[in-house]
């Protein structure tokens, strides 16, 4: 029997490629304080897979998915879905923060805090 592969299966590239290409304002703003190890020297990754879902950011070291939402999440079916999702997602260990978009752009430094208060002790 074949692995099954769990982690940015071959299935989903290009999906994720796209969703980087082409992310939100929010997304693109919050990445400039991720990227290249900048808070605490976490690694993180942007539109990371695991499973059928495509985390928006991701730190494997913490085992941390960190979600940007918009008004679409704020629907009962985006409601169901991404329950559905954090359920799946806390099964194996990763823990899910959430945040709306507005959150990066009118508070970024409570933003990060909130991601910081998620990473296990050094």
């Amino acid at each position: 029997m074949k692995n099954y592969q769990i982690n940015n299966r071959p299935e989903l590239k290009e999906n994720r490629k796209r969703l980087r290409n082409n992310g939100t304002s929010a997304e693109a703003f919050l990445w400039n304080y991720l990227k290249g190890k900048q808070l605490k020297s976490r690694k993180f990754r942007r539109q990371f897979s695991v499973g059928n879902y495509i985390l928006d950011f991701y730190c494997p070291a913490e085992k941390l998915c960190f979600e940007l939402d918009g008004a679409d999440h704020f629907t009962s079916a985006g409601f169901d879905y991404d329950k559905k999702r954090t359920e799946y997602l806390n099964t194996i260990g990763i823990t899910v923060v959430r945040f709306e978009n507005k959150i990066v752009f009118e508070s970024i430094e409570n933003g990060l805090e909130d991601i910081m208060s998620n990473f296990k002790e050094e």
